[in-house]
């Protein structure tokens, strides 16, 4: 559960519709708020609106109504930097760059050098940690085009543990792992966000994995976000 000294509210949404055009919205959220320390999973089937709503809550799609409010500041103003973590689908990993380059640009975020030029030694080692919880340390100098699809989804976390964010936006990171490597990835997300009293909103479509991770899992469906009680989560794992 939530740890949060101060149960404060990191993420809210208050009547929001998300889609790209007027004419066709894809969900209306009337409600939603994500406090210190709590990780809510988002659930539904493929093309429904889940990517939308999670580039929405980023700021990188501009809501078609609602408030939206993300560490004190509101749409279409953006977070402090550093603030908002966020692991697209695609990652959007510099291909050509290495593992350590890829991580450093988040570690940068919240610990640059002089004017932003250079990277701080403490971006250098907060990268360097964050490579390692990924086990990733022996592939540091790698370019991230001969890695594995699943070894670049670990990338793309360790980038945006890097910067010690307050809220993380995670499109199905768990994807391409295997079972061992998927337990560690989110054991130290969840451990991170129950340390560092961040939130963790996250798109995945495996609802015992969810269930794992999660404190709340929502479902979106028929356009509206909603709440999956215990019992009607209890029967979407077993099936």
């Amino acid at each position: 559960m939530p740890g949060g000294e101060s149960n404060q509210i990191l993420v809210q949404l208050e009547g929001v519709v998300i889609g790209y055009s007027q004419d066709t919205p894809l969900a209306e959220i009337s409600s939603l708020n994500v406090r210190c320390g709590e990780i809510i999973a988002i659930a539904g089937l493929s093309g429904i609106g889940k990517t939308t709503l999670i580039k929405t809550i980023a700021g990188l799609v501009q809501p078609l109504a609602g408030r939206i409010s993300v560490c004190g500041a509101e749409i279409p103003k953006r977070p402090d930097r550093g603030n908002l973590g966020y692991i697209p689908q695609r990652l959007g990993l510099v291909r050509h760059a290495s593992v350590f380059h890829n991580v450093l640009i988040g570690s940068r975020a919240t610990y640059g050098g002089f004017l932003g030029v250079l990277a701080s030694k403490d971006a250098k080692e907060m990268a360097r940690k964050s490579i390692e919880k990924m086990g990733l340390t022996e592939k540091i100098w790698e370019p991230v085009r001969r890695l594995s699809g699943g070894q670049q989804r670990r990338v793309a976390t360790a980038r945006t543990l890097a910067q010690s964010p307050r809220v993380i936006l995670a499109d199905e990171f768990l994807s391409e792992l295997d079972h061992e490597t998927m337990s560690n990835v989110s054991e130290t997300v969840v451990n991170y966000a129950r340390s560092a009293d961040a939130a963790v909103i996250l798109i995945e479509h495996d609802m015992k994995r969810a269930s794992n991770i999660a404190d709340k899992i929502m479902v979106m469906d028929e356009g509206t976000l909603k709440i999956l009680n215990p019992e009607s989560m209890m029967m979407e794992v077993q099936k």
